[in-house]
Order: structure tokens, then C-alpha cells, then sequence
């Protein structure tokens, strides 16, 4: 396990910040691709957790995929085209795996340049919220290869189709303003604030039942590729659970009494 992700928790949330602003947080190391799975495991196994930030440290949030690497054919760059397909399915294709179905609400403050996997590192968070400096770019076609971990689902996910053709197959950098307008992020904010206006956020996801939160974003996840019918049913399933937490009591009785709730994810 590598020392790429610095981990801070601070009642209920979780800090994850990408811990190399001299490579300004590029994803290039197989052991630092792992350490991302390695971690939602860790999380989705803590109960105190209701809310992650994911950040980078110094002047970029991820640059993506490490170009040097490319050229000189190392790391899942190297061997054949079997070998190359391989190195990415057991490495970074793990991170969107592993995020994507993290119960945990996720959500990525945007420090700077999110390029390539960086964007699409991203797109696997929940909720996005970017510095007014940050800047954006799906642009893969720029090095001549394509979308591998996940761009190509997410982005069309998070924007629609034609928007993330468009970014895609011209490689255009966008600023945080345009991003905004596209709905690539849910708000822009200076960015000074940045990490404050993430927390803030993320205290507010915090304050509500644990056991809820992780529901209702499974619900969510499992509703994007459900029928209504099917999406009915499960909610009436989760429903059923919540509705015998302890927790639930909690904020029904709090709510009569006119008072904060106390929640224990019970």
C-alpha cells in the first residue's frame, strides 16, 4: 500500500486527498490505483461514515494518466495489447468499480485541472463542486487513445450524450463556469472556499441517518437501470428496513418534540 491518499476523519466525514502535487496527483501507479479500492472497501466497512470529500493536494485536483509513462511504455502502458488490456482491468479500471458502488455519499471538490482520468475520477463522485481556477478536459483523443476507466459511462451519465461526445472527441478545456452551465458540477465557488464550502456539504449529508444515506444512494444507483415496477419494489424493501432502525425512531420523535435529533446508525 502506497501513502497516495491521505486520510482524515472528523465526525462522520472522511477527507481523501491525493497526495502527489509534484505529479501533480496523476494516476500512475498501480498501487496507488489500488489503494482507491483498498479504501472504499475501509470505508464501506465503517459505520461512523457518512460522507466522504475527495480532494487533491497542491495546484491540481488529478492531471490523469502519467504521459511519460505512455511514451516510455511503462507500468499499464507495457507488453502487448493483451497485456495492456489486463493492466487496465486489474488496475485502474477498479477505481470506478470500487467508487461508483461505495454506498457512502461521495463528493469531489475540484481544486484544479482535472484532465483525463483525473475528469473522470471526478464523474464517479456523487456531487461535484469546483474552484473558481479549476479546469476540465475529456481529452483522451489528444494522446491518441480513448476513455478506458470509465469516461465514456460516466461523463455520458453526468452531461447527456451529444455534451460528452463533444468534449470527448475535440479534448477542449473548460473552465468551471462552463462546466457549471454543462452540469458538470453542482456549484462553483472561489477558491479559497473550496474545501470549506466541501465540508460544509458534507456536514449537512452527515446530519441525517446513517443507514438512510447509504439506502437511499443504493436506491438511487440501482434506479438509474431499473424499471419504475422494479425501482417500487426495491424502495418498498429499503423502506421496510429503515423504517425499523433505531434511528428512524429518532428523528420521528425529534421532529414531534421540536428538538435536534441524536443518531447512533442504529
Amino acid at each position: 500500500m502506497s501513502d497516495f491518499l491521505l486520510y482524515e476523519y472528523d465526525d462522520g466525514v472522511v477527507t481523501l486527498t491525493m497526495n502527489r502535487p509534484e505529479k501533480r496527483n496523476a494516476l500512475s501507479e498501480t498501487e496507488e490505483m489500488l489503494e482507491f479500492v483498498e479504501m472504499c472497501r475501509r470505508l464501506e466497512a465503517d459505520a461512523r461514515v457518512s460522507a466522504v470529500v475527495l480532494t487533491g493536494a497542491g495546484s491540481a485536483f488529478s492531471s490523469g494518466g502519467n504521459v511519460k509513462h505512455m511514451r516510455d511504455k511503462k507500468s499499464f502502458s507495457a507488453g502487448s495489447p493483451l497485456d495492456v488490456c489486463d493492466s487496465y482491468r486489474s488496475g485502474i479500471q477498479q477505481i470506478p468499480l470500487a467508487l461508483w458502488h461505495l454506498s457512502i455519499p461521495t463528493i469531489a471538490a475540484i481544486n484544479g485541472h482535472a484532465i483525463g482520468a483525473g475528469l473522470d475520477l471526478a464523474c464517479m463522485c456523487d456531487i461535484r463542486i469546483a474552484s473558481d481556477r479549476a479546469n476540465m478536459a475529456a481529452s483522451f483523443i489528444k494522446l491518441g487513445i480513448v476513455p478506458a476507466d470509465g469516461g465514456a459511462w460516466l461523463l455520458s451519465r453526468t452531461i447527456g450524450g451529444p455534451k460528452a461526445l463533444e468534449m470527448m472527441l475535440t479534448g477542449d478545456m473548460i473552465d468551471a463556469q462552463r462546466a457549471l452551465e454543462l452540469g458538470l458540477v453542482n456549484r462553483v465557488v472561489p477558491h479559497d472556499t473550496l474545501l470549506e464550502e466541501a465540508h460544509a456539504m458534507a456536514r449537512r449529508i452527515a446530519a441525517h441517518p446513517p443507514r438512510s444515506l447509504r439506502l437511499t444512494k443504493r436506491l438511487l444507483r440501482e434506479s438509474e437501470r431499473a424499471t419504475l415496477a422494479s425501482s417500487l419494489e426495491l424502495a418498498a424493501a429499503y423502506q421496510a428496513l429503515a423504517h425499523h432502525t433505531k434511528d428512524h425512531d429518532e428523528a420521528v420523535n425529534a421532529f414531534i418534540e421540536k428538538r435536534a435529533p441524536v443518531f447512533k446508525g442504529e
